[in-house]
């Protein structure tokens, strides 16, 4: 019965499309039933990807998907296609794939809701919330998990749910698949399935699921794993976050927390009570990230994997760099320092405004920014509604440069190749 103000509307909206989650009002008790609507489609959208649901548009108006919509679709997830010197087969997304990755999209999007829902609704319904409640809720969970949302329409969120594994673990599992990215299921499932045809001898072809999904999937197990552990080890013994839960549930709590760190959003704990040693170890998971063309935010784990690959090839002199039997062409690892450099920017200077703005410690603000830079969803306390309205629009602008900032520079930089018939003299610069 009252209007919400523009400030709180913008960032609301924002939060939602860009799939982020963080929150100026109270989610669960704030917005009526057409504002639960209205949030649940946009998170939806946000998840799904702009481009890809314009494409899917066109696909529907024209029952067909031509060779400019698959270029669109190629480039918006692999921005490295736009490299047309490229030899063929040397993308990470191939033309003659985009329709595959459609017909996955729909069907993940599907599937994996569906069953988180079919496995949540129940366990609400049996702690106590009334079956259509239960189903609205369970739905709207089952949503925000895969697509990196974070947003909870429960009273109390998810602390009194914190010592059931049932609800834990399938909001884990949600996250985790959603932040693999799209690319990353597809090549999973055709894997699956070619090999199936290799058992029954109906096919020659191997099962290969490629350099970008064996990347993202590595590089996501590990710093699941160690972001775990420091979290675990960090505030075990601290009493008003991992320290008061029983022995059984602490390692749980950990690698949800590490997971939801990646873009998830949730938390079982208060974030703002844990330390500032754990803050910085979270910082550091939301910068990253999950995978590219994921519902995740970040710079993406396939851009700190280059960065290291990129290191290591220095350390040991070699004169490619290259890991599981392939060469990483040059051109990808300035697009990886690109892409960060862009992304620290954006924290950089949204946390000088916001500090400018309000009187808030810098290890909140930071906290905070990078959190809606990643479109994480996580808060030390800043957000909230007594936050100034100055340093709301500040972070709704930098959910937006986070979400689509990354992508646009990647697209913009790999679209732009000057070939020259000469090359100036070379003279090295000191570095280190």
């Amino acid at each position: 019965g009252e209007a919400t103000p523009l400030p709180d509307a913008m960032f609301t909206a924002v939060s939602a499309i860009t799939v982020t989650g963080l929150t100026t009002v109270d989610m669960a008790t704030h917005w009526s039933p057409l504002g639960h609507t209205v949030v649940f489609i946009s998170l939806q959208l946000g998840g799904i990807g702009v481009m890809t649901v314009a494409t899917l548009l066109a696909v529907i108006a024209s029952k067909r998907l031509g060779l400019g919509a698959r270029k669109r679709m190629a480039g918006d997830v692999d921005p490295s296609r736009l490299h047309e010197r490229q030899e063929i087969n040397a993308h990470g997304m191939q033309l003659g794939d985009v329709k595959g990755l459609l017909g996955t999209v729909l069907l993940s999007v599907l599937a994996i809701e569906l069953v988180l829902a079919a496995i949540i609704i129940p366990r609400l319904w049996q702690f106590g919330l009334d079956p259509v409640t239960a189903l609205w809720q369970g739905g709207y969970l089952a949503a925000s998990a895969f697509t990196n949302t974070g947003f909870v329409p429960l009273v109390g969120g998810l602390a009194p749910y914190q010592a059931d594994p049932v609800i834990v673990l399938t909001m884990t599992v949600g996250v985790f698949l959603g932040s693999l990215g799209f690319p990353v299921i597809f090549a999973l499932t055709r894997a699956v399935a070619i090999a199936r045809k290799r058992r029954r001898r109906l096919t020659l072809a191997h099962a290969r699921i490629g350099l970008h999904a064996k990347l993202t999937l590595v590089t996501t197990t590990i710093l699941l794993a160690i972001g775990a552990l420091a979290i675990g080890a960090l505030e075990w013994g601290n009493e008003r976050t991992i320290g008061g839960q029983d022995l059984w549930v602490r390692p749980m709590t950990a690698v949800f927390t590490s997971m939801m760190a990646r873009s998830g959003g949730f938390n079982t704990v208060p974030t703002e009570d844990m330390s500032g040693a754990t803050h910085l170890v979270l910082d550091m998971l939301m910068f990253v990230g999950g995978g590219s063309a994921s519902t995740a935010g970040g710079i993406k784990v396939t851009t700190l994997a280059i960065l290291f690959i990129a290191a290591w090839s220095e350390a040991r002199g070699d004169q490619d760099m290259g890991v599981y039997e392939r060469r990483i062409p040059s051109d990808v690892t300035r697009l990886a320092v690109s892409v960060t450099l862009w992304g620290a920017s954006i924290v950089a200077a949204a946390t000088i405004a916001i500090l400018r703005i309000t009187d808030a410690d810098l290890d909140t603000v930071l906290f905070d920014v990078i959190s809606a830079f990643a479109t994480c969803g996580l808060s030390a306390g800043l957000t909230n509604n007594e936050l100034d309205e100055g340093a709301k629009w500040v972070l709704a602008i930098t959910m937006l440069l986070g979400r689509v900032g990354t992508v646009t520079l990647a697209t913009a930089l790999s679209g732009t190749h000057r070939q020259t018939v000469y090359r100036r003299a070379a003279e090295r610069p000191i570095v280190g």
